[in-house]
């Protein structure tokens, strides 16, 4: 049994969090694979480490002095170090770091990549397990992809009795040169691990216990969702929760390793597997998975006297919209009308233009533009299987007094999409979660 474990920043706060990161990993003798981000947020004051090495850089750009920005980081990680009681002498690295800064001899992606570096210099050491620096294995293509011919077997090859931990966030270019990952990256580097191991579980450690129903700054409390498909972790993320990305872990999800989002300041919660699929079904009664959303879309309505029987004239529509290099989110249609949803912040500095392209074009009988819509979606693979479920969900909203502006639901029944205005996003959200879940 192979465990690859990754902690993300909050887990690496502060000696404290450390303490509790080594009583996971000896907990359990499985888990001998760790990777680590850089050291996060101790309070809502504090700043993530990343975030001051990316200010360092700024300040060196612009001949400004990153002494101070510096000291905060190098006094965060020699803080951890002695509080622990290491002997790790970190002085001398971040001496030649900083003389790089002054010298402009590094880039940016070498300088924040330090983060997880010392993060994982600092855990190898505190745990006695080897030091493997992500450089050595995580190898890039010259288009940015990861190299998995060459990065996997590398891996393999640095594996150690012991237990390794590894620093997320970054590999090496084919020209030697450091790169990262973009904001997630260590998720990434976690994912890579455990498909190049063929590991038999990946463990996502956080700050939270799994991944949760339904926002907690809208729903008080919401449940943790016990597991989860892939499926529905991508129409959760892309509908708007603020869940880990399905992008962020496909290398398992090519080799159907499970993912365990679970709570490092709570251990003991089960938190949230991720499958391709369930064979046996944990709680039979709930049809909803999550339920999520975002604001601030538009809708541009369009109908036509016998459109349903003319060809090409939702292509033409669309291609005005992609003209503009705009993403179109939902296109709900009936038979002689079609409306298309996308974001309101990429429609309005084009919004004129490409009415005026579409009446040119299609010459359309009407054709309007509605703001402040908000697209909340409940997701669930069990929904396909329980007739009737979206009209118990429009009469919980039509009885809480909220407008439908559209709908939209897939082929597959994944999930049930309607549109409200912004101001009723939170009341309908709430009102789903308490009718459906709670």
């Amino acid at each position: 049994m192979l465990k690859v474990t990754k902690f993300g920043g909050s887990s690496m706060a502060d000696a404290g969090q450390y303490r509790k990161v080594r009583d996971i990993i000896l907990a359990d003798p499985s888990r001998k694979v760790v990777i680590v981000s850089a050291a996060g947020k101790r309070d809502k004051r504090d700043h993530k480490i990343t975030d001051l090495l990316y200010l360092c850089h700024a300040h060196t750009q612009y001949g400004v002095d990153c002494t101070q920005v510096f000291e905060m980081i190098t006094s965060r990680y020699l803080g951890i170090r002695d509080e622990l009681g290491l002997t790790l002498d970190l002085e001398s690295e971040f001496d030649a770091l900083k003389k790089q800064l002054d010298n402009k001899s590094i880039s940016q992606d070498a300088l924040v990549s330090r983060g997880e570096y010392f993060s994982a210099k600092l855990m190898a050491a505190y745990l006695g397990y080897r030091f493997v620096d992500a450089a050595d294995w995580v190898r890039f293509k010259l288009d940015g992809t990861v190299d998995q011919d060459i990065s996997y077997p590398a891996l393999v090859g640095q594996m150690s009795p012991q237990g390794i931990v590894i620093p997320g966030f970054y590999g090496r270019m084919p020209d030697g040169n450091i790169r990262t990952f973009s904001r997630g990256g260590s998720d990434i580097t976690g994912a890579l691990a455990a498909a190049a191991l063929d590991a038999d579980m990946y463990e996502n450690w956080t700050d939270v216990s799994g991944i949760l129903m339904a926002d907690p700054r809208i729903v008080e409390n919401p449940q943790p969702i016990p597991e989860v498909t892939y499926d529905e972790l991508r129409e959760l993320s892309y509908s708007g929760a603020q869940v880990l990305h399905e992008g962020t872990i496909f290398p398992v999800r090519e080799k159907n390793i499970p993912v365990n989002i679970l709570n490092t300041n709570a251990p003991n919660e089960p938190g949230t597997i991720i499958r391709e699929d369930f064979e046996v079904d944990s709680d039979p009664h709930r049809f909803i998975t999550g339920i999520t959303g975002k604001k601030d879309f538009s809708i541009i309505s369009m109908s036509k006297r016998g459109m349903s029987n003319e060809v090409g004239t939702l292509r033409k529509m669309l291609s005005v919209i992609e003209r503009y290099n705009i993403s179109v989110d939902y296109v709900p249609n009936g038979i002689d009308n079609v409306s298309v949803v996308l974001p309101t912040d990429a429609l309005q500095p084009y919004q004129y233009a490409i009415l005026a392209e579409i009446e040119k074009e299609v010459r359309p009988d009407s054709l309007s533009v509605h703001d402040e819509i908000a697209v909340v979606a409940a997701v669930g693979r069990k929904m396909a299987f329980r007739p009737g479920i979206s009209g118990k969900i429009f009469a919980a909203l039509g009885e809480a007094g909220i407008n439908i502006r559209m709908i939209n639901q897939g082929p597959d029944e994944l999930n049930i999409i309607f549109g409200v205005d912004n101001r009723d996003f939170a009341t309908a959200i709430r009102v789903l979660y308490n009718s459906f879940v709670k």
